[in-house]
């Protein structure tokens, strides 16, 4: 099968490729073509997926497809975007008609969750890799940015942490596991579900924001960097699902909630006053610290006693 057979069999005809909405015109060009409404930004992002980094090899191919779109989609998420569509470029080292098929499907499946449609894209043989880029749109001015966070302002995620780290073992081959525990997180590993109707409730509310992908630690030290301030984690107020605290227990389970990735839960900073309204509409927001005067990310235990960090999360190029 040839490059644009392939393109023309397994994506181009797909449900999320056909254009509508801001698609105006979508795969079959030289370019894609975005409507963006008057008074609205265009946002984008561009993530990679490398086998033997990123993923196993070989692992399934349905989730996989549903993972790359999900943690792009993450991004649009964490600036409070509304999403529009992405591209593809995937390089593969066959073109296997069983792992097309199902990786096709994977993509229709998280496409159809996120609300977003195949725009164009790139084909070509070499390792397995998988470049997504993702486009949404925002109001003008009211993007959530990594910069803004206030003293005083609260330190806020969306959800609990940690399950992907703790799904490692499990996805790598290092340990087995049938239980409802293990399917749990690895259904977080596999399938996150990007936060997009979180992030435009946090439009004109939350003052910094992004998306955990590196780790609690880490990430929070990307906000606390670009807002020239220090952010303050209560260990004890880190929430963690009753699945990841069954499976590797509370010491192991509070390591991956602070320093595992993989999260793409949002963390964001919030005005004191603006809580009780997120929460009275029934959003998921967890207060886990504050935001105070200084650099960096302070861990404290319940008595606000300062305690130790070892590692903050991954970096690609770390010693």
């Amino acid at each position: 099968m040839g490059e644009f057979e392939l393109i023309r069999h397994y994506f181009a005809a797909a449900a999320c490729a056909r254009v509508g909405g801001d698609v105006v015109l979508g795969i079959g060009d030289d370019c894609a073509l975005l409507a963006i409404p008057e008074g609205e930004q265009l946002a984008i992002s561009t993530d990679s997926l490398v086998a033997g980094v990123h993923f196993p090899d070989p692992c399934d191919a349905a989730l996989l497809a549903q993972r790359a779109l999900a943690v792009s989609t993450s991004d649009l998420a964490a600036m409070g975007a509304t999403p529009i569509g992405f591209t593809l470029a995937l390089t593969l080292p066959s073109a296997t008609s069983t792992w097309l098929a199902a990786f096709a499907g994977g993509l229709e499946a998280m496409a159809a969750r996120c609300n977003m449609r195949l725009i164009g894209g790139d084909t070509t043989r070499g390792p397995l890799s998988i470049t997504v880029t993702v486009f949404g749109r925002v109001p003008t001015g009211q993007a959530l940015l990594r910069h803004g966070a206030c003293a005083g302002d609260l330190l806020c995620v969306g959800g609990e942490l940690g399950a992907a780290a703790g799904a490692l073992p499990l996805v790598l081959g290092e340990r087995e596991g049938d239980t409802a525990e293990a399917s749990q997180l690895l259904d977080h590993y596999w399938t996150p579900q990007p936060q997009l109707a979180l992030g435009q409730a946090l439009r004109g509310k939350a003052t910094a924001a992004l998306d955990i992908s590196d780790g609690l630690l880490a990430d929070s030290g990307h906000i606390a960097a670009a807002s020239g301030v220090r952010l303050c984690i209560e260990q004890d107020r880190v929430p963690l699902s009753d699945a990841l605290v069954q499976w590797v227990g509370q010491a192991r389970a509070l390591q991956c909630g602070l320093t595992g990735g993989d999260d793409y839960v949002l963390a964001f900073t919030l005005p004191a006053g603006e809580l009780s309204g997120l929460l009275a509409d029934g959003w998921p927001v967890r207060v886990i610290g504050h935001v105070e005067a200084g650099e960096g990310v302070r861990l404290v235990d319940a008595e606000g006693q300062s305690l130790p960090i070892a590692s903050q999360g991954y970096n690609h190029f770390s010693a």
